[in-house]
């Protein structure tokens, strides 16, 4: 092809992205949920999905897709279309400790997505039925001391964020308990509430409902003060000096996702997460909205991955 054919061919191909993402959305859009309905990971995803549609005036539609610590619907969204229709609303351990934990990966979080924005960030909790005679989470401590691997805890899954959450307060208190992975922290919520189980570490928003009707007892929170949602809940940070746990929830897309597009889906999220009414629903739930720029997430992801790396290591964290 002539120098200046390949120049039109060019000139085509900018206009194409350019069109593309001028008339994005023309269609509804998926987004991804690696978790089963009811934990934080699902309850973010619907919060946006409602104001895109708003936005756009297409459907947007959360696509639950659970298993494998988040890895089934990650592998589902890397290797969707890469036209801006499918959306995958991560949590931060499927892209950043999963590939360390697990010794098959149906995809690279590294190669087969791409970062758009970090949407909400938030602590979790540390909660057990009301049954439960520990009052504080010392007395919890002290109990789960005096009799090795007798409790049980329940997670989203194996290696995420619920799981490492848990992980993290395990190592930290020197307890000896059983793990009981789920398909989503709701799930897991409901058979604590049940008392099939122990405790959980869910996500501040997937717990604060039970807390407040009194379906569950909050002993902790993982941030390094007190929750404003929750101030009568210590920080676990009071009883272990130092501790520290925070999860987060972002829009990531399948590689070769047009540039544009990535721009667009960046700009409308971060739109909407400006707005008072959305802010205000992701604070009751005891999270706060982010929306970072693209280079900056991806910057995040790469950071805390290295991070995890080194923490599974050390204790030996590995799914076969």
């Amino acid at each position: 092809m002539s120098k200046a054919g390949l120049i039109a061919t060019a000139c085509m191909l900018a206009a194409s992205t350019a069109f593309a993402a001028d008339v994005y959305p023309n269609r509804p859009v998926r987004i991804i949920v690696p978790f089963a309905p009811g934990g934080a990971t699902d309850i973010v995803a619907r919060l946006v999905a409602q104001k895109l549609n708003e936005g756009w005036g297409q459907p947007v539609i959360v696509d639950n897709r659970a298993g494998a610590g988040g890895n089934i619907g990650g592998d589902i969204a890397a290797k969707s279309n890469p036209d801006g229709y499918t959306l995958f609303m991560t949590s931060g351990s499927i892209v950043t400790a999963n590939q360390h934990m697990y010794a098959k990966m149906p995809f690279s979080p590294e190669k087969d997505l791409v970062a758009v924005t970090n949407v909400a960030s938030g602590p979790q909790a540390i909660v057990v039925n009301p049954s439960n005679p520990a009052k504080t989470l010392k007395e919890f401590i002290a109990m789960a001391k005096a009799k090795p691997k007798s409790m049980t805890f329940g997670s989203a899954g194996v290696g995420t964020q619920t799981h490492l959450a848990a992980e993290n307060f395990i190592y930290a208190s020197g307890i000896d308990v059983t793990h009981v992975p789920y398909k989503g922290e709701g799930p897991a919520v409901s058979d604590l509430v049940g008392g099939q189980i122990q405790f959980v570490t869910p996500n501040l928003s997937a717990a604060i409902a039970f807390v407040n009707t009194g379906k569950l007892r909050a002993l902790a929170v993982t941030s390094k003060e007190r929750s404003a949602q929750l101030p009568n809940v210590p920080a676990v940070a009071e009883t272990l000096p130092g501790f520290e746990n925070l999860g987060w929830f972002g829009f990531m897309v399948p590689t070769g996702t047009p540039k544009a597009v990535i721009a667009k889906v960046h700009a409308d999220t971060v739109q909407v997460l400006a707005g008072a009414d959305l802010r205000k629903r992701i604070t009751e739930i005891g999270m706060t909205t982010v929306g970072n720029k693209p280079e900056e997430f991806t910057k995040d992801i790469k950071a805390e991955s290295e991070r995890w790396s080194k923490i599974i290591k050390e204790r030996n964290l590995q799914v076969k």
